[in-house]
This record gives C-alpha cells, structure tokens and sequence, in this order.
C-alpha cells in the first residue's frame, strides 16, 4: 500500500511540474535596454511573440503589430518582440540601433527584447520552449521566417503558431484576441 501511495504522489508531483513548465510564464529575459523582463508579469493575459527583424521585406509589419497592439493593450493583450538575425542577416544593429530603428520608423510601444537566435545550435531557450512539443505540450514547429508568431492564452500556454506571412491584423489572430 505504500509503495503504491509513493507512486501516485510522485506521479502527482511529476505532472505538477510538468504542467507548471509548459506555461511562458517561468521564463526571465532581457529587454532592448538591457532590463529583466519576467514573463510571469503577463500572467492574466493573452500574449504574442515575434521574431523580428529591421532589413526584411516584412520588416513593415511593425506597423501593424503596433497598430495591433494600441487597439487591444488595454484588453489584457500584450505584444513581445524578439529581435534575431537567424534569417540572411537581416537584423543586423545592436540592441541600441534596434531600440533606436523601431521608435524612429514606427512608433513601436509594445516590449521588445535584446536580440536573440530563434534557431539552430544557439537558440534561445524562450524558443525551445515555443518549437519544441516536448516543452510547450501542444505542438512542435519551426520558425520559418522573420515575423513569425505564437499566441499565448492567459495562463502562458502556446495556443497556436502563425505564418510570417500573415499579417498581425489578420481576422484569425483578431477573433483570437476578442475572445471569438
């Protein structure tokens, strides 16, 4: 009877920890500035993350995703970027030439991190935890492109992974937001 009673409490302690792990939430990062940013500080509300980049044809999203993010801040949505230059070097500045690009051409607001790898041998672990189903518990993916996003539900767990492609505004990551 004990050994069947220390089964189940390990049992239970191992999937409390499991679960605990497959949540954003337990992540620390830097931010352009060079400040901690804790992701549990986002708990209650419903998050992008993007990987961005200053010299991609799709560098002009940040419109949108400023756009994006001004319409629904104030509706518990937050927006992170994370600056990487993984695809044909197309972020190449420094934190501060990062910082200093999104404010002059587009006004960006939302919280952006220091630059990162989002692929790779050196990939961050923020986007190990993104890619990876053993770590997310939801699914396995590849960031494909500059601008590609996760959305986060509020409890920090992955709900989906969006194309590149497809534009901040778009009505699937809208309805997403307003709760459609």
């Amino acid at each position: 009877m004990r050994l069947i009673f220390s089964f189940i409490l390990t049992l239970s302690i191992s999937m409390a920890i499991a679960q605990e792990n497959t949540s954003i939430h337990q992540f620390k990062v830097e931010t352009l500035a060079g400040e901690s940013f804790d992701f549990s500080s986002l708990e209650g509300k419903k998050v992008m993350v993007v990987n961005t980049a200053s010299k991609c044809g799709l560098t002009p999203q940040y419109e949108k995703l400023q756009a994006l993010y001004e319409k629904y801040q104030d509706q518990d949505f937050v927006i992170v970027g994370f600056p990487a230059n993984n695809f044909m070097r197309q972020e190449p500045g420094s934190n501060e030439e990062i910082a200093s690009f999104c404010q002059k051409n587009y006004g960006v607001s939302f919280p952006m991190m220091a630059k990162i790898s989002v692929k790779g041998d050196d990939m961050h672990p923020i986007y190990q935890f993104l890619t990876q189903q053993t770590q997310n518990g939801v699914e396995d993916s590849k960031v494909k492109w500059n601008f590609q996003k996760y959305l986060l539900n509020e409890k920090g767990e992955l709900v989906k992974v969006i194309s590149p492609r497809t534009s901040p505004m778009d009505e699937e990551i809208v309805n997403w937001i307003e709760g459609e």
